[in-house]
C-alpha cells in the first residue's frame, strides 16, 4: 500500500521512563500530531509475526534477541508473545526498545499503546490507536486494541464497527489470532446490543452472535479466544434460549487452563458458582482476577454490583 504523503499525519510518541525503588514504571506519553510531508514507513511484515508469534516459544524469542538486540521483527515477535500471555510489564520493556530504536516505529508504538490500554491507561492510549488507525487502515491490531476500549467504554456499535471491519479485510489479510479476537469481540458487542436493546434488537443481535461463535468454533476450536467466547455465550444467554451453566463452566475452565494470567474468565466462572450457591468457590475467583488485575473492570462490576456487563439472575 503506497500513502499519499501530502495528506500524511505523522505520528510521534516521546516517551519517558522512570523507574522507582519497587521497579514500577510510570509513563508519560505526549501525542505530538505533525501535519505535512512526513514519510512513514510501511512498518514490519506484521501478520507473518503475528503468526508466528502463536507459534514461537517465549524461550527461543529471548534467545533469540538477545543474540541481535537491535533487530525490530525480533523485538515485535518477542512483545507480542507477551502480550498473549499477559505478560504485561515485559511486553513494555520489549516496546519500549523499539521505540529507542525507531520513534515513529508503527508496531512500536501499537505495541505502546496496546500496554497502556492493558494497564486501563485509555486516555493516552486511544489517540495514539486512532491516528494509527488513519494512517494505517488496514493495520488489524490498532482496530482490536481500540475495539477493546470501546467496548470497556460501553460503545458496543462503536465495537461492532471496528471489528466488523477487520472482519471484513478478510481473513487472509488479517493474522489468524485477531481475526479470531475480531468475530469474538464482535460476538461479545452483539450480545451487549441484545441485552440492552427492545425484542427486535434481542432477536437481530443475538442471531449475530451465535453466527460469529460458529465461525471461529470452527477456525480454531481450542482457542481461549473461541473457549471464553463460548463460554461466555452458553452462561449469558437467557434459560428460554439455552442457557447451559456445565458447559459453560468446561469452556471457562479450558481458557483458564490455557491463558492463566487472564482474569476475565476468572470473573464468569465465579459467578457460575455464585448462581450454583457456593459463594467460597466465587470469592476465591474474585479475588483471583484482581489479583491478577486489581483494576480490571469486569471483575469490579461483578463484585460491586455494578452489572455494567451482566450479572446472572440470581447474581445480582
Amino acid at each position: 500500500m503506497t500513502y499519499d504523503t501530502r495528506h500524511m499525519t505523522h505520528v510521534t510518541c516521546h516517551m519517558k521512563l522512570v523507574r522507582r525503588k519497587e521497579k514500577k514504571v510510570l509513563l508519560a506519553v505526549g501525542v505530538m500530531l505533525l501535519v505535512a510531508g512526513a514519510v512513514f514507513s510501511q512498518g514490519l511484515d506484521w501478520i507473518r509475526i503475528h503468526d508466528q508469534a502463536d507459534e514461537t516459544d517465549l524461550a527461543a524469542a529471548r534467545e533469540t534477541v538477545l543474540k541481535n538486540p537491535g533487530f525490530l521483527p525480533d523485538l515485535y515477535l518477542l512483545g507480542i508473545i507477551y502480550l498473549n500471555r499477559h505478560e504485561i510489564s515485559q511486553a513494555r520493556d520489549v516496546f519500549q526498545q523499539i521505540l529507542d530504536i525507531d520513534p515513529d516505529s508503527r508496531e512500536g508504538l501499537w505495541g505502546m499503546a496496546e500496554v497502556m490500554r492493558c494497564e486501563h491507561n485509555y486516555t493516552q492510549s486511544r489517540p495514539i490507536l486512532e491516528q494509527l488507525i488513519e494512517i494505517f487502515p488496514e493495520y488489524a491490531p490498532a482496530m482490536i486494541s481500540l475495539a477493546y476500549i470501546k467496548y470497556i467504554k460501553m460503545d458496543f456499535a462503536g465495537t461492532a464497527e471496528l471489528t466488523g471491519r477487520v472482519i471484513n479485510l478478510g481473513q487472509e489479510h488479517v493474522n489468524k489470532l485477531n481475526f479470531l479476537r475480531a468475530h469474538g469481540l464482535y460476538a461479545a458487542a452483539k450480545g451487549m446490543l441484545a441485552h440492552y436493546g427492545g425484542p427486535f434488537s434481542k432477536v437481530v443481535n443475538h442471531s449475530a452472535v451465535r453466527k460469529h461463535l460458529d465461525i471461529i468454533q470452527k477456525l480454531d476450536p481450542d482457542s481461549p479466544v473461541v473457549t471464553f467466547g463460548l463460554g461466555s455465550y452458553q452462561m449469558l444467554i437467557p434459560p428460554i434460549l439455552g442457557r447451559d451453566l456445565d458447559k459453560a463452566r468446561i469452556y471457562l475452565e479450558k481458557t483458564i487452563a490455557a491463558e492463566p494470567l487472564f482474569p476475565d474468565p476468572y470473573v464468569r466462572l465465579a459467578q457460575i458458582y455464585r448462581l450454583k450457591g457456593d459463594m467460597e468457590k466465587y470469592r476465591e475467583l474474585i479475588a483471583k482476577a484482581l489479583e491478577l488485575d486489581p483494576k480490571n473492570e469486569l471483575a469490579v462490576d461483578i463484585q460491586q454490583r455494578t452489572c455494567k456487563f451482566i450479572c446472572l439472575k440470581g447474581t445480582e
